[in-house]
């Protein structure tokens, strides 16, 4: 990466404006039910406090649509990270102003403030000049450790680089390492594992796969678009039929190509997507009637044999419902392989994420990808603002 990293830049003395994602799950009372994200950036802020800096942290939390709304404040985020961090960390009642521009003028070093969240102004997602000026004079340097919003062109992430000098964080470089690998020198045999619900949300990342992978296995809701463009009867499964032809142009793509896509041999069925509801496993196609939920063992062992000798894994999107445990083992079954492999494993996308978070295997692979659309548009060769704005070494 030929980007300043925050381990090239003098931070002793200096406001360090970071911008993180603490775009976090909350459950019904706001608190936060998932520190995944915030426990990842921690190694960033504690080097910045560590070298004698002043940390000032931007975040955005969920769609506030530019107003204030009190459900989407970051206080019970700053509690979270002050447990994490093991020091005060003040929360601040809005992002910019007089008032906050006296309190980080005043601060010492080794102190935190945390910023109100940043979508309760419009001038975040639409990178206005004025707001992105407000926010840089709350530093003297910058740091991106976002990189789940980095494909985003905002204020935040673009904006304030106009400014002051900026570096990459610990996990935004990780993540450009490990996505760069699989993009520019990928190991051989390299295995992609795509699954979710859409073929449409993946249809550039196959396209800029194909001149590289070995192999694709296609699991989840997107594999019954492929499955009826073989012809196959798929019940009520999910299925963009808009899509079909283009999923039987991306077959006949990769035969041309060499490279071997592998489609479920068996389904777990059911009448009603739900965790009572009657299950039965089906060879080959799905019924009318019947919706398809997950991979079978036959599908789950044609995986694991095509994996077997891999030596580069990326894996976005699950192989079933896994949020229904009964309809998860197909993606569990995946997962314990990849954690056995000798092999870089890289997983990207929320989803993914989350289902490797619910099998206690997140340890396991080489690198779990905080950015599901970022890590996407970066694997399909697209440029990342957040990225091309930080300055060059």
């Amino acid at each position: 990466m030929n980007k300043l990293t925050v381990s090239d830049m003098d931070l002793s003395g200096q406001r360090v404006l970071t911008r993180v994602d603490f775009n976090v799950p909350q459950d019904k009372d706001g608190n936060v039910s998932d520190e995944t994200r915030i426990r990842a950036t921690v190694p960033t802020l504690n080097y910045i406090l560590e070298q004698h800096g002043k940390l000032v942290l931007m975040s955005h939390l969920g769609r506030p649509d530019g107003k204030k709304d009190d459900q989407f404040k970051l206080d019970k985020v700053g509690a979270v990270l002050e447990k994490l961090l093991g020091r005060p960390v003040k929360k601040l009642d809005e992002a910019v102003g007089l008032q906050i521009e006296k309190t980080v003028s005043k601060m010492k070093e080794g102190e935190v403030v945390l910023l109100e969240n940043l979508r309760f102004y419009p001038g975040e997602e639409a990178n206005d000049s004025d707001f992105s000026k407000k926010l840089a004079f709350l530093g003297d340097v910058y740091i991106n450790d976002a990189f789940a919003c980095s494909h985003r062109a905002h204020a935040s992430i673009v904006g304030v680089t106009q400014y002051l000098k900026s570096g990459a964080g610990f996990l935004l470089a990780k993540e450009i390492e490990y996505l760069s690998r699989l993009v520019e020198a990928p190991e051989p045999p390299f295995a992609a594992i795509l699954g979710g619900a859409k073929v449409s949300d993946k249809i550039t990342l196959i396209d800029n796969l194909l001149d590289k992978v070995n192999v694709i296995l296609i699991g989840g809701g997107m594999a019954y678009t492929f499955l009826k463009a073989q012809g196959k009867n798929i019940g009520l499964s999910k299925c963009e039929k808009d899509k079909v032809s283009l999923a039987g142009d991306i077959l006949k793509k990769a035969e041309n190509r060499k490279v071997e896509i592998v489609l479920p041999v068996d389904h777990l069925i059911t009448d009603k997507i739900d965790a009572r509801s009657r299950l039965k496993l089906n060879k080959e196609e799905v019924p009318d009637g019947w919706f398809g939920v997950d991979i079978g063992p036959a599908t789950v062992k044609l995986f694991n044999e095509k994996l077997a000798g891999a030596k580069t894994v990326f894996w976005n999107g699950p192989l079933g419902v896994f949020e229904i445990d009964k309809f998860a083992e197909g993606s569990r079954a995946v997962a314990t392989t990849l954690a056995g492999l000798k092999a870089t494993i890289v997983v990207g996308g929320g989803d993914t994420a989350a289902a490797i978070a619910k099998f206690n295997l997140t340890g396991r692979m080489s690198h779990v990808s905080t950015g599901g659309g970022a890590s996407l548009e970066f694997l399909e060769g697209k440029e990342l603002p957040g990225l091309a704005a930080l300055t060059n070494k």
